[in-house]
C-alpha cells in the first residue's frame, strides 16, 4: 500500500477489506482514501458456492459496518473511507441483483458507495451476451446504481457511462416538473 501511494495512486482498494495483519496501519500511513470490498473466502475460492444466510443486502451492510468500525478503532479516519458492495465477488447472479435492488440500504452507513458492474458476467448471464456486447446492461446497472445510492462507478466504457448517469440525475434531481 505504501509502494502504491509512492507511486501516485489516488486510492486504496484493498479486496481482502484490510483484514491481513498490519494492513489498516498501512493504509492508515498513506494519507489515501480507502475503498472497503465486501467479498467472502478468498480471491482463488470467492465463487465455490457462495451462500448467505440472510438477505445478501443484510450480509453485506452487516459486514462493511463492522470493517468500518474495524478501521476507525485502529486509527483510519472515516472521512477517508468509501464502501464498495463487491459485485461479482462471492455472489451468484442473483445474489447480485437482489444487492443492487436494495442497494439503497447501505447508504445509513453515510459512507460514499462505489460500485464497479461494467462488463461482469452477471450482464452476460441475464442478458446471455458475451463481454464486448454489454454495454447497455452495464448502462443500465450503473443508473440504477446511482439512483439506489452510488456515488462513484468504475467502468470501462467512460463517455456512455457518463451520458447515462447524466440522464438518471436529470430524472432524480428536485426541480424537474417543470411542465
Amino acid at each position: 500500500m505504501r509502494e502504491a501511494a509512492n507511486a501516485g495512486a489516488g486510492m486504496l482498494n484493498d479486496v481482502r477489506n484490510l483484514r491481513r495483519d498490519g494492513a489498516v496501519r498501512a493504509a492508515a500511513s498513506t494519507g489515501l482514501p480507502v475503498c472497503l470490498m465486501h467479498m467472502l473466502g478468498e480471491p482463488g475460492d470467492m465463487q465455490d458456492a457462495p451462500h448467505y444466510d440472510r438477505p445478501v443486502e443484510e450480509a453485506v451492510a452487516e459486514f462493511l459496518k463492522e470493517r468500518v468500525a474495524a478501521c476507525e478503532a485502529s486509527g483510519l479516519r472515516r472521512e477517508r473511507l468509501l464502501i464498495d458492495p463487491g459485485f461479482g465477488f462471492a455472489k451468484t447472479v442473483e445474489h447480485n441483483l437482489r444487492l443492487l435492488k436494495y442497494m439503497d440500504r447501505l447508504t445509513s452507513l453515510e459512507l460514499p458507495i462505489l460500485v464497479g458492474m461494467s462488463r461482469k458476467s452477471m450482464i452476460g448471464k441475464v442478458l446471455e451476451r458475451p463481454v464486448e456486447e454489454r454495454l447497455a446492461g452495464g448502462l443500465a446497472l450503473s443508473a440504477l446504481a446511482v439512483e439506489r445510492g452510488a456515488r462513484i462507478l468504475r467502468v470501462h466504457d467512460v463517455g456512455p457511462h457518463v451520458d447515462a448517469v447524466n440522464m438518471a440525475w436529470a430524472v432524480l434531481k428536485e426541480g424537474c416538473d417543470n411542465d
